[in-house]
């Protein structure tokens, strides 16, 4: 162990999400690399062998379908991207399938949307999916939805979707694979760089420049995606492990290599983290400071008198940002009413709103239980 006690956080997990970037399964023209595909797979058996379950989140549907395709790149439209996701997600798992199968071990492919863990029916319905597959001795091969996204598929979002995945499956520890060995001070190429290998509090990354580390053909994660999502599963208990994937394996067995991330915060509901983290706000609700401090301070629900104006095309159900007067937001929530009704509710009692409107204009306009602080 190099000197050094084992990580409990690695060797205690009972439960592991490990993320692996298309960066690290590819080869230099930008191919799925066979080798490095079964490499992660006899760590991942390695893991399930000593008693853990695995959920595995990865990257490299499109980088598979660029020689299908033809393609000697990346695509840059999303249609095309769209193109070489469908054809590559098939292949990506086929190829985890058979390498998985060396071990006795089978494969299955969750496919995520925004939508399967924002609203409340579909992200009950991934935990009990993830469960049951876990149940029945499978490893979920996890990824985003490219083919059918409706917006541009974005800049390291299996960062994010693995950190929030590692909460909605509850699990134990989030292992990031990655092109390079960890966090550093400053780029790693600069002779001056240090390897930081541990992040406890956020004032451990102040003195941290974290630029695009890594290689940039065929990925599209960069360090500061990884230190965001490790962010987003510290805060919600679930300590990290960011390093190479070509160190996995030390990684997994609990050698202090790569940086290691420790929870700063507790488990919060579900839906909470995936409203923070993994929505983006169909408008803006403005509070006046009164509403601000009740909501910020006291933990209140928003309701219509302290409402000062509101903004975007919103209906009910749909999150919103709270902006203090200054316009910076302060909250997102799930909006009960529909950007049309709100005009007629601006700075008024729920009791006159009863009165005038009927009982349905008394409940709250953002409830405290669909509310979360930024």
């Amino acid at each position: 162990m190099s000197g050094r006690e084992p990580r409990v956080e690695v060797t205690g997990a009972r439960r592991v999400v490990v993320k692996v970037g298309s960066s690290s399964l590819t080869t230099a023209a930008g191919g799925i690399d066979p080798a490095r595909v079964s490499r992660l797979v006899d760590v991942l058996a390695a893991v399930r062998a000593r008693g853990a379950e695995v959920v595995l989140v990865s990257s490299g549907a499109i980088a598979a379908g660029l020689a299908p395709l033809g393609l000697s790149r990346r695509p840059r439209g999303l249609a095309a991207q769209q193109a070489a996701a469908s054809v590559g997600q098939g292949l990506l798992v086929h190829r985890y399938t058979e390498e998985l199968a060396r071990h006795g071990v089978i494969a299955g492919q969750v496919l995520l949307t925004l939508d399967d863990v924002t609203r409340r029916s579909h992200y009950r319905n991934a935990y009990q999916t993830f469960a049951k597959l876990l149940d029945l001795g499978v490893l979920p091969i996890v990824n985003e939805n490219d083919t059918v996204a409706t917006t541009e598929i974005r800049f390291g979002d299996n960062d994010r979707l693995a950190a929030l995945v590692a909460h909605l499956v509850h699990a134990d520890l989030l292992v990031l694979l990655s092109d390079v060995d960890g966090l550093y001070d400053a780029h790693p190429a600069d002779p001056g760089s240090s390897l930081v290998t541990d992040v406890a509090t956020e004032a451990d990354l102040d003195s941290v420049s974290i630029g695009s580390a890594g290689a940039a053909g065929v990925g599209t994660g960069g360090m500061q995606t990884k230190v965001e999502a490790a962010r987003i599963a510290t805060g919600a208990g679930i300590p990290v492990v960011l390093t190479a994937a070509d160190r996995a394996a030390e990684a997994l067995e609990g050698h202090p290599v790569g940086t290691l991330f420790h929870a700063t915060g507790r488990r919060r509901p579900t839906r909470l983290l995936w409203l923070a983290h993994a929505t983006e706000p169909k408008g803006s609700l403005h509070l006046d400071a009164g509403a601000v401090r009740a909501v910020v301070e006291r933990r209140a629900s928003l309701l219509a008198a302290g409402v000062t104006g509101a903004s975007g095309s919103f209906v009910a159900g749909d999150p919103v940002d709270l902006c203090d007067p200054d316009g910076v937001p302060v909250a997102r929530g799930l909006v009960n009413f529909d950007a049309g009704e709100v005009p007629s509710l601006l700075g008024r009692s729920s009791h006159e709103l009863k009165q005038e409107l009927g009982s349905g204009y008394e409940r709250e306009v953002v409830h405290r239980d669909d509310l979360v602080l930024l």
